[in-house]
């Protein structure tokens, strides 16, 4: 592989060396910007590019941005906030070993700034790490006797540590407006408008792999496909809505037919990437 391109885990059976394509669209399922990362890039670390494009070439103000697990970060959900804009995000199950305790069951006090275990014992605050997250811990000589300690830890020292991130109240806003009646539909809308983008440039536009080696070679590919594709929905648009004389339908016409191709894969490719969205 080139030093552009990364390995990307899909799951324990699916690894490949890819690129991803990190893509907005708006309500009208017009394709706004991407952003062009190799595939061991975490989605949480390319938004900040494609949202400061976004900001910058929009005229618009964005009210609400649906926005898939990857990018569930307190660094996300307070830019959002602090802009006025409305996070929509799904649900996301808690990374919690089998057997044990979410974290969730773990109570935050935010008066005395510590928290309470299932068992009603106290794990005050210790240090704030590098990383931003502040650690709480146990007293070990109290959870070594505790019945549900299997459930809890297993640290040698019989010490429970919780971290918390120093924006993790964000995260927790954007959590409670999740439930919060219309932006369940504004989530939904993501299988209507960038998920359809991205099965029509698998399925007709070649990006299941790709031909080019390098990230600026698949930026021109990128950005040359969703132009086309733009081009294609406004034709659509604009024929429907009878905006069209007779010699301009005919053109945009047999340029949705030249360009309506269906992409083929070939072999020795480097699978394109899982596409993600934002």
């Amino acid at each position: 592989t080139d030093k552009d391109s990364g390995m990307f885990f899909k799951n324990e059976k699916e690894k490949c060396f890819a690129y991803l394509a990190h893509t907005a669209c708006d309500n009208n399922n017009f394709i706004l910007d991407f952003h062009i990362t190799p595939g061991n890039i975490h989605d949480s670390v390319a938004f900040s590019d494609l949202y400061k494009k976004i900001k910058n070439n929009s005229n618009q103000h964005t009210t609400a941005i649906a926005i898939d697990a990857g990018y569930i970060t307190p660094y996300i959900c307070k830019t959002l906030l602090d802009d006025g804009i409305i996070p929509a995000i799904p649900y996301k199950r808690p990374m919690t070993k089998k057997g044990f305790f979410k974290k969730y069951e773990y109570v935050y006090d935010e008066y005395y700034d510590c928290y309470i275990c299932p068992e009603n014992q106290i794990l005050r605050y210790s240090t704030t790490n590098r990383d931003g997250y502040r650690e709480y811990k146990s007293c070990g000589y109290q959870c070594e006797k505790c019945p549900q300690i299997s459930k809890c830890t297993e640290s040698k020292n019989h010490v429970k540590v919780i971290t918390r991130h120093v924006w993790e109240k964000y995260i927790e806003k954007a959590e409670d407006i999740r439930h919060v009646r219309g932006n369940k539909a504004i989530y939904q809308k993501r299988k209507e408008t960038i998920e359809r983008i991205f099965g029509t440039a698998k399925e007709y536009h070649g990006f299941r792999y790709t031909q080019y080696i390098g990230k600026a070679r698949m930026e021109m590919k990128a950005g040359l496909t969703f132009a086309c594709m733009n081009l294609k929905k406004l034709a659509r648009f604009l024929g429907k809505n009878g905006l069209l004389n007779g010699q301009k339908r005919r053109f945009l016409r047999n340029f949705w037919i030249q360009f309506n191709f269906k992409g083929k894969n070939g072999a020795g490719m480097i699978p394109a990437p899982s596409l993600s969205t934002v």
